[in-house]
């Protein structure tokens, strides 16, 4: 365990910080937003090049869910990395987002039951660790649908799976990321593994824990192996019941998980202190202090931050990182914002998913010439 922790001032949130192999700019993350922008093909565009460049001054930006996979696609309009041309995209990001001096990871993703026979390969249904159908509507190009049964992965089948993000962390690579994190959080496949509500297998990867974790360790392991450890981060989300989720026991599935992980040297463990559900932070029985302990890189904490809250858990010694949504999706400049105390653009709500520059680049600066 890893108690012993050394607390920051609240005002190394603003100072340069390091992460893995890096320095960056400050402790503020950007934290991964999906906002249905993807060209045809799933492939980045010059828009989305624009916005990133724009929030440039976190930190770390961690890029919008992005799939390893045609299988692993669950909405309309979010971007891959999979294909040639989705490469090039998100190099024009890349490029973009270093230019301004930023850096920039890529989240992998795979959406397991989160998605519909529409947007998969040949109509095939959705994988999953188990038959196990949740509740709730799929979001597809022809309108919200009811999610439909999944199919059962065979254990035979999970190698390709892990080579799907072998293949995207090389992909990764040639697009000019500066590392990745692996999305195991939100209702999504490598959660769908880990949390018992979703998971009821029977063979090597379901029943105890140490099981249950297996697919997202054989997962990491790739993703290293292609990036080395330092510049991979893996995202969890304990208590976040979005995507019909839920465990018996969540303490002791993701004191195992953060203490599994922990193993590996990740450059972070990035934690959505909450439900995603909810509005901001509401605090509940749930110990992340627990994952702190187990895990020995650095801890992104997640969950409706504000910066006075931010400057808290990094005095207490809770968190290295903060990531914030919402607040650098509407404030490009977000770090100046929180250093000044504000004003913050109000949200353009309506314009969270897909459409044009509306909502999306269109978002003032303080400083007009920045």
């Amino acid at each position: 365990m890893n108690a012993q922790r050394k607390s920051l001032s609240g005002d190394d949130l603003f100072r340069p910080a390091t992460l893995g192999p890096y320095t960056v700019a400050n402790r503020i993350v950007m934290a991964p937003l999906t906002r249905n922008r993807a060209g045809p093909g799933n492939v980045p565009q010059p828009m989305n090049a624009e916005y990133y460049a724009q929030r440039a001054s976190a930190g770390l930006i961690i890029s919008e869910a992005t799939q390893v996979s045609p299988q692993g696609v669950g909405y309309p309009a979010t971007p891959g990395i999979h294909s040639a041309q989705q490469v090039a995209g998100w190099k024009l990001v890349t490029d973009a987002v270093h230019a301004r001096g930023g850096r920039i990871f890529c989240q992998l993703w795979h959406v397991g039951r989160i998605s519909h026979p529409s947007l998969q390969p040949d109509g095939a249904l959705p994988v999953a660790p188990s038959a196990v159908k949740p509740e709730g509507m799929a979001f597809t190009y022809q309108g919200l649908q009811p999610f439909v049964m999944p199919r059962a992965l065979e254990a035979s089948e999970l190698p390709g799976i892990v080579e799907q993000y072998r293949a995207a962390a090389n992909s990764a690579v040639a697009a000019g990321f500066d590392g990745v994190e692996i999305h195991s959080a939100n209702g999504y496949l490598l959660d769908q593994f880990l949390r018992d509500g979703s998971n009821h297998r029977d063979d090597a990867y379901g029943g105890p824990v140490a099981n249950r974790v297996r697919l997202l360790l054989e997962a990491a392991e790739a993703v290293t192996g292609v990036w080395g450890a330092d510049r991979v981060g893996v995202r969890i989300s304990p208590v976040n019941s979005f995507n019909d989720m839920s465990d018996s026991d969540p303490q002791a599935t993701f004191n195992h998980v953060a203490g599994a992980l922990s193993s590996l040297g990740l450059a972070y463990l990035h934690v959505v202190e909450g439900s995603i559900e909810e509005e901001g932070y509401t605090p509940g029985a749930f110990d992340f202090r627990q994952l702190r302990e187990r895990f020995a890189g650095s801890y992104m904490a997640n969950g409706g931050y504000t910066a006075q809250r931010a400057k808290a858990v990094l005095e207490s010694g809770d968190a290295d990182f903060i990531a914030f949504g919402v607040l650098f999706l509407a404030n490009p400049d977000l770090p100046v914002r929180l250093e000044r105390g504000g004003p913050f653009n109000p949200v353009n709500a309506d314009r969270f998913y897909g459409g044009d520059q509306t909502g999306y680049t269109d978002y003032p600066f303080l400083d007009p010439g920045h």
